[in-house]
């Protein structure tokens, strides 16, 4: 799969201020860092259910979107503003947290399952497709052991980042909005290679 066609990014998250600062809307936090450092600004899309900002990227036009549909709906906004902008699966990159990574890791891949996220999993069922490319943030798992862990999963993806944890985010982020450049610079495979291999200088690990 090839990227290098990229039209959309799309940022998976809760919308309204509840949710702003929250380890679940990482992906969201990303898109906006992208626009702000583009001076580009969110408009409301009645018929996605969503907000849209557009920016031109290596001469190329390039959609933001910020599904307004909450996490467990994201895949009708997606789908709707796939179907409504003319734009194939193949050219977007959905950004969204991961509780499986640590803070600090990321991971780019041209396809695969929801990962029990269920913002994937509303994606998958909207396009009716695993074949479609997205960049997963770390944002660690909580503490203590595996059915302690399950019990806290809402309380974590639902909680804000810590005081502590602020710096590596903000590198992260800072990386993150790279990636769609350096996807259309030098091709879905050698950005792979880079953030997948990316280490932050503030890692806690």
């Amino acid at each position: 799969m090839s990227l290098e066609d990229l039209r959309l990014l799309v940022g998976l998250g809760n919308p309204g201020s509840r949710y702003t600062s929250t380890r679940h809307n990482i992906g969201f936090m990303a898109i906006e860092r992208l626009a702000k450092r583009q001076s580009v600004n969110f408009k409301t899309h009645k018929n996605i259910n969503g907000r849209i900002a557009d920016l031109v990227n290596r001469q190329k036009q390039l959609k933001l979107l910020l599904p307004d549909t909450y996490m467990n709906e994201s895949g009708q906004a997606i789908n709707a503003c796939l179907k409504w902008f003319d734009i194939e699966v193949t050219q977007i990159l959905v950004i969204v947290d991961d509780m499986d990574l640590p803070l600090g890791r990321l991971r780019l891949r041209a396809s695969g399952g929801s990962g029990g996220h269920n913002g994937l999993r509303s994606t998958i069922q909207h396009l009716k497709t695993e074949n479609f490319c997205r960049l997963r943030i770390g944002i660690g798992a909580p503490p203590g052991e595996p059915v302690l862990r399950k019990s806290k999963t809402t309380s974590h993806v639902l909680g804000n980042f810590t005081a502590e944890e602020k710096p590596l985010l903000e590198e992260i982020l800072n990386e993150v909005v790279l990636g769609p450049d350096l996807i259309q610079r030098n091709g879905f495979a050698k950005a792979s290679d880079h953030l997948n291999s990316y280490s932050p200088l503030h890692n806690q690990a």
